[in-house]
């Protein structure tokens, strides 16, 4: 228990460091406030509960892992990383791929996800389990697109929001931001699930369902 307290302080200054960073002269404060909100929101809510819902180390790194990525998409845009745009002149390619590889990442919270279901419903070790969780996850990646179009629309084609949009000339791109999200949470399932598992029972977490027969 005393490691785990340990590991998730170390998790928490190290995505604590990485916010302050980001604050640090953005490309602008509007377009950061989009990008890093619903980190923060995410990052309070963790924090707010975590004496009365403590999740287990595996959902901690995720939430610390995608927070970090949004934090430096949001400093820089998504389409502005430095890293992915020398990988885009490198290789010839014909989009910064930041925000891409950050909607494969998002697939990472389909843990999260699966652990709330398995300790707040019925629902425990099965195919159910797996249908409810990438559905739910696929729905907040659509939810994630509708807001970036609603943002878009209300800004009436600002600069803040084209780059919150990030579509970088792609008409396909919300297409593409879903179908990533769902194929990391496809993959993320499939690697993680049974250290996942392991984790809830040391936590004393039933992950089997129950017979009734």
């Amino acid at each position: 228990m005393r490691n785990s307290k340990r590991i998730h302080l170390v998790l928490l200054l190290i995505v604590t460091s990485v916010f302050i960073w980001s604050l640090i002269k953005p490309e602008g404060y509007l377009i950061w406030s989009l990008e890093a909100l619903p980190a923060v929101v995410v990052l309070i809510t963790a924090i707010l509960l975590y004496n009365k819902f403590r999740l287990t180390t595996l959902s901690y790194f995720i939430i610390a892992i995608l927070s970090i990525w949004m934090f430096i998409g949001a400093h820089y845009t998504y389409s502005k990383v430095p890293l992915f745009s020398w990988i885009k002149d490198y290789f010839e390619l014909k989009r910064n791929h930041y925000d891409r590889v950050g909607h494969f990442l998002k697939g990472l919270s389909a843990i999260v996800i699966r652990e709330i279901f398995i300790r707040m419903t019925p629902l425990k070790k099965g195919p159910w389990l797996t249908s409810v969780t990438l559905s739910f996850a696929l729905a907040i990646g659509a939810l994630y697109e509708i807001i970036e179009w609603l943002a878009s629309k209300v800004s009436k084609g600002g600069k803040a929001s084209k780059q919150f949009l990030g579509t970088q000339g792609d008409n396909w791109d919300s297409q593409w931001d879903m179908s990533l999200t769902f194929i990391g949470s496809i993959v993320a399932l499939l690697i993680l699930s049974k250290l996942h598992n392991k984790l809830l029972v040391k936590k004393g977490i039933s992950i089997e369902q129950k017979n009734n027969r």
